[in-house]
């Protein structure tokens, strides 16, 4: 048994490994700050849409229920911005909601999904135009909205989101 032939290619491994998780880590540390930035102006775009005639929004270190992840009052008065999140037919189901002052839905919009496509991502995808049909719908109407034809654990799981956004609403409305 030479040393050339046990012990010789396990260091040479070693090293390679070492100086790959060295390069690795060092682009992580470059990038990390790039995409963080890249998602916080993303979000702050979806919720511009979610609720236009806001101008700007705080975001709100309120206890939220199951299921909400963040929320934002704007800053004069428009409203509220929810991201809430469902586990869907092929996943999760992440959803911005804009709620008027009022709690009526302004907009709902589809962050991210993992539904199946063609079937269940009929209701995630935006351009679908289900999301339309919680526009103006309250707490107490909302249910009133038929799930998709074919879809439907999708589009129970797309109704629970927006049920996050109004349970967010009722903890946070008043909050500063």
């Amino acid at each position: 048994m030479k040393f050339n032939d046990i012990f010789k290619p396990i260091i040479v491994l070693v090293c390679i490994c070492l100086v790959v998780t060295g390069a690795l880590a060092y682009v992580n540390s470059v990038t990390e700050p790039i995409i963080t930035e890249a998602q916080e102006q993303e979000a702050a775009q979806a919720r511009k849409e979610v609720l236009p005639s806001a101008d700007d929004f705080t975001r709100l270190d309120a206890s939220l229920p199951d299921g909400a992840l963040d929320a934002y009052k704007a800053n004069n008065g428009a409203g509220y911005v929810f991201t809430v999140a469902e586990k869907g037919y092929g996943g999760e189901m992440k959803l911005i909601v804009g709620l008027n002052p009022d709690g009526s839905v302004c907009s709902v919009k589809t962050l991210s999904h993992g539904e199946t496509v063609g079937i269940g991502s009929r209701v995630a995808d935006n351009s679908s135009g289900y999301s339309k049909n919680y526009k103006g719908k309250t707490e107490k109407n909302y249910s009133e909205v038929d799930a998709l034809s074919g879809a439907t654990i999708s589009s129970k799981a797309y109704k629970k989101a927006v049920s996050h956004a109004f349970e967010a609403f009722d903890a946070v409305k008043g909050a500063k």
